[in-house]
């Protein structure tokens, strides 16, 4: 009993933080909506599958973030300004979109890799690694390994779930989407898309200093 009570904590902790960053809008779970819309349910569970390969680089690399602090800033706004050239790519990609191109779009092989992108040329990831994540993980190791296997366990249960749900969601309405309603709604997610690599741009000249 004294056990559970003391991993408890942790393991809602990663529910809550798992569940936020998964809901959260973002360039991911508009990519997660984008795709199942033009590919199908599948593939934008692919794209929500994208943080189990991308994270376990970035949590590494946010230990060395918060032992380098000082040198940190360029790195970030490296990733930032290249993230929002990438999104913003995938924005042009969704608003130009014509009528009868669903028809030829291929199998969706691509799109765990356009998730895996999208993540890795995202601050925020490394930005929660380094500011919540790995101090958690820190402190719930310093207790018990099982304490911070429960956070990172519970975080990703709930990143990912609530990922695959929304794309669940969007698949089931995929088939009410056609013609111009389908062009129009994927227009809609490119402008998002836009908004979002608008942002990382801002955040990759604030961490330069620039504004």
């Amino acid at each position: 009993m004294e056990f559970f009570a003391a991993i408890l904590p942790f393991l809602l902790s990663g529910l809550v933080l798992g569940l936020s960053a998964g809901i959260s809008p973002g360039p991911l779970l508009a990519l997660v909506i984008s795709e199942t819309l033009r590919h199908g349910t599948g593939a934008g569970i692919r794209v929500a599958m994208a943080p189990l390969a991308t994270d376990i680089p970035i949590m590494l690399g946010a230990v060395l973030l918060v032992r380098g602090a000082s040198g940190t800033g360029w790195i970030m706004g490296s990733i930032s300004l290249c993230g929002a050239l990438y999104v913003g790519y995938l924005g042009y990609e969704s608003i130009t979109m014509k009528e009868g191109a669903v028809q030829g779009i291929p199998a969706p092989a691509s799109s765990f890799r356009k998730g895996v992108l999208a993540n890795f040329m995202s601050p925020h990831p490394y930005l929660f690694w380094a500011a919540i994540g790995a101090p958690m993980i820190i402190r719930g190791y310093r207790q018990s390994l099982p304490a911070a296997l429960c956070f990172v366990a519970g975080f990703y249960l709930l990143l990912i779930g609530s990922k695959i749900c929304i794309a669940a969601a969007s698949g089931k309405f995929r088939g009410i989407l056609q013609g111009k309603a389908f062009i129009y709604t994927n227009r809609l997610l490119g402008v998002f898309l836009f908004f979002f690599a608008v942002i990382l741009f801002r955040d990759g000249l604030r961490f330069f200093g620039l504004i």
